[in-house]
C-alpha cells in the first residue's frame, strides 16, 4: 500500500511503525475470510482490510476521527486472526492499537462512552475494586432486563453466581519446588482473574511445583495494562505495566528467572509486546528482557517432565485468540492434554473470536453475543464432558451459555498429576474422579 506521510510525520515513532505496516499492505483481502465481524456484519469497513484504509486516512491526514471511523475501528476485536491469515506479514495489533490511541487523544466520546470506559478502566485492572463491582452487578442481576442500556445489561449478566475468597496464594511469597528444582519462574497472578476465579492460579502453583518448578509471587506486580491499552488509554496501560517491569527486573537480578508464566492468554499477548511498548523509554532494556522471559503457561509445562494418567474424558479445547492468533500457540494446550490422557476435540472453524475479546463483551455486547452463541453450538455439538480454554476472559464468556462445564487447561492437568477435581465439574457427577497412575 502506498502512503503519503511527511518526513516531519516520520519523525513521530508511532506513525514510523504505522507507515511501515501500511506498506506491508497488498490489499489482498484474505483477512476478510477469517474476521469475525466481517463475517458478522457484512461490512468491508468492518474487515481489517477495510479500517487500515480508514486508519490511513485518518493517520495521513491527521484529521479529527469522525464517528464512522471510530465506530468501525471499536467494533474490532483484536482477535488478530488476520494476523495469522495475512500472507503479507501486516502487524495488525500494532496498527489498529495506535488507531485507538490517536482516536482516544483526539475524539470526544459521546458523555456515556466516556463515563462506561472510564469506570471499565478504574474498576477492571484492580481485583479489589472489581470484587466490589462484582457483588452489586450480583445484586443487580434479576433486575438486568430493566437496564435501558445492552452494555448496561451485559456488566449486570456477566456478574458470576459466585464470587470466590480471596486466595493467599496470590500474596507474595515463594513456593517451593518437590523434589528436585528444574527452573525458577515468576507467576504473574493478573488482575480481573484474581477477581473472578481463584482456582486458576491455585492449580497453576500446583501443578508447576508438582513438576519441579520454584514459583515467585513477586512484590509489586498487577495488572498487565491490557485493558487500557485497548481502549487507547496509552499513559494508564503502561503505568501499570511499568510496575510488571520493575517488580519483575529485581526478581531477574535477585535469582535469575528462567520463565515469567503466565495463565491468562489476553495478558500473555500484551507482556510479550513489553519490548515494543517500551522501545523508546528508559524501560526499553528492562522492558525487552521481560518479553523475551514471558511465557504462557503451556510452553512452560511442555519443557517439564508431566507424568500420571487420566481416564479417558472428552475435552474440548477451545483456542483463545490471543493464544493462536496473538502468541502463535496452536498445539500445546492440546498436546498437554492428550500426553494427561485426555480425549480432545476442537469444534468448527476453532480459528473464529468468542466475542469476549478483553472489555468487548461489555462494549459491543450484541455482536459479543452472536459470536458467543456461534461459539457455544460448535463447542458444544462435539457433545464433550468439559470444555478447556486458557484464558479467563473466553472463560467467562462461553460459560455464560453452555451447559457443560469449562475450566481452565491447567485446572484439568492439575488434576490429572494429583490434584484436586476442578470445582466447575463438580456439578457433573457422572464424569468420574480420576485415579492418578504413578
Amino acid at each position: 500500500m502506498q502512503t503519503t506521510f511527511t518526513p516531519e510525520q516520520l519523525k513521530d515513532p508511532a506513525i514510523e511503525r504505522s507507515n511501515q505496516i501500511l506498506r506491508a499492505c497488498v490489499h489482498c483481502g484474505f483477512c476478510t475470510a477469517t474476521c469475525p465481524t466481517y463475517q458478522v456484519l457484512g461490512d468491508e469497513l468492518d474487515s481489517p482490510r477495510g479500517r487500515i484504509y480508514l486508519i490511513k486516512d485518518m493517520l495521513e491526514n491527521e484529521r479529527v476521527p469522525d464517528e464512522k471511523t471510530v465506530k468501525h475501528i471499536d467494533r474490532c476485536l483484536s482477535c488478530l486472526a488476520c494476523m495469522t491469515t495475512c500472507p503479507s506479514g501486516v502487524h495488525y495489533m500494532h496498527l489498529v492499537d495506535h488507531a485507538r490511541e490517536y482516536i482516544e487523544n483526539n475524539y470526544k466520546r459521546p458523555l456515556s462512552d466516556r463515563v462506561l470506559r472510564w469506570v471499565l478502566a478504574k474498576v477492571l485492572p484492580y481485583p479489589g475494586r472489581f470484587r466490589l463491582a462484582l457483588l452489586g452487578a450480583k445484586i443487580g442481576r434479576p433486575f438486568a432486563f430493566l437496564m435501558p442500556d445492552a452494555r448496561l445489561k451485559a456488566m449486570l449478566e456477566m456478574a458470576p453466581k459466585t464470587i470466590p475468597p480471596v486466595s493467599r496464594n496470590d500474596d507474595p511469597q515463594t513456593f517451593e519446588a518437590e523434589g528436585a528444582r528444574k527452573m525458577r519462574v515468576v507467576l504473574m497472578t493478573g488482575c480481573a482473574q484474581k477477581a473472578l476465579n481463584t482456582d486458576i492460579n491455585d492449580a497453576t502453583i500446583r501443578l508447576l511445583k508438582r513438576l519441579g518448578a520454584e514459583v515467585v509471587i513477586p512484590q509489586g506486580q498487577g495488572c498487565c495494562g491490557a485493558l487500557t491499552h485497548h481502549m487507547g488509554k496509552a499513559d494508564e496501560s503502561h503505568a501499570t505495566a511499568a510496575k510488571n517491569i520493575e517488580s519483575w527486573s529485581r526478581e531477574i537480578d535477585a535469582g535469575g528467572l528462567d520463565a515469567i508464566v503466565i495463565n491468562t492468554s489476553g495478558c500473555g499477548t500484551t507482556v510479550k509486546d513489553y519490548g515494543h511498548m517500551f522501545r523508546n523509554t528508559d524501560l526499553a532494556e528492562k522492558a525487552a528482557k521481560v518479553s523475551a522471559l514471558a511465557r504462557d503457561v503451556s510452553e512452560v509445562l511442555m519443557q517439564l517432565d508431566m507424568e500420571g494418567k487420566a481416564e479417558p474424558l472428552t475435552v474440548a479445547y477451545h483456542a483463545a485468540c490471543s493464544l493462536q492468533h496473538g502468541q502463535q500457540i496452536k498445539t500445546f494446550p492440546k498436546d498437554l492434554l492428550k500426553k494427561a490422557g485426555f480425549t480432545v476435540v476442537e469444534p468448527a472453524d476453532p480459528h473464529l473470536c468468542c466475542g469476549s475479546a478483553g472489555t468487548y463483551n461489555l462494549m459491543q455486547p450484541e455482536i459479543s453475543k452472536q459470536l458467543k452463541d456461534r461459539k457455544v453450538r460448535t463447542l458444544e455439538a462435539k457433545n464433550p464432558d468439559v470444555i478447556a480454554a486458557g484464558n479467563i476472559g473466553c472463560m467467562m464468556q462461553i460459560g455464560s451459555a453452555a451447559q457443560t462445564p469449562i475450566v481452565h487447561t491447567v485446572e484439568l492437568l492439575d488434576w490429572a498429576t494429583g490434584g484436586p477435581k476442578p470445582k466447575a465439574m463438580t456439578e457433573r457427577p457422572h464424569i468420574p474422579d480420576i485415579p492418578v497412575l504413578r
